[in-house]
């Protein structure tokens, strides 16, 4: 089923207005792509992560239902607001695990590796990955986007542009420049 980015506008429009057929249509368009994503994250992870790409996508899909009053501008703001969620699933799953070995319960930590490629292909704690970017978010808050979408929404540089309203030279010197700050703070954690 291949749609263009027409097609999901549209179908994000008649969501919004309530067409629950609309908002089936679209998720059966847009479950692939997400799950090819949240697979992508997954890879990275150590040998027997407790998440499949099901999951991930399922959880993220539960938390966007809420979203139908937003007024999608695009299929690259659906999916940039679609990996916050995942990303938020991954980091919820984190401190479940960092709770859980807490009180006694063992099991490696979720990490992620080569995500944003901010540690530079090194395995990366998924909560010290979050905390950097909201601390990048707070400095900068457009390169913290443009991670976000570039990374965990798989976007291309120039859908990221698109989203961000800005060139993709400018979504490239950004991302540049934001990877180097988070790999300097990852470094540190």
């Amino acid at each position: 089923m291949s749609t263009g980015e027409s097609d999901v506008t549209r179908l994000l429009s008649e969501w919004r207005k309530g067409s629950a057929e609309a908002e089936e249509r679209l998720m059966k368009v847009v479950q692939g792509e997400l799950r090819k994503v949240a697979a992508g994250y997954l890879r990275r992870e150590k040998p027997g992560h407790t998440l499949q790409p099901t999951a991930v996508v399922n959880e993220a899909y539960i938390r966007l239902m809420p979203q139908r009053g937003v007024r999608w501008q695009n299929r690259a703001h659906f999916y940039g607001i679609a990996a916050k969620m995942m990303r938020r699933v991954l980091v919820d799953h984190a401190r479940r695990k960092r709770a859980a070995k807490r009180e006694g319960f063992s099991g490696d930590p979720v990490t992620l590796s080569q995500v944003a490629d901010p540690a530079g292909g090194q395995n990366i704690d998924v909560l010290a990955l979050h905390e950097a970017l909201d601390e990048l978010a707070e400095l900068d808050p457009r390169q913290a986007e443009i991670v976000e979408l570039r990374f965990f929404g798989g976007l291309k540089i120039e859908e990221v542009a698109a989203a961000s309203g800005v060139s993709a030279a400018t979504v490239k010197r950004e991302l540049s420049s934001a990877t180097v700050w988070l790999r300097h703070k990852m470094r540190g954690r």
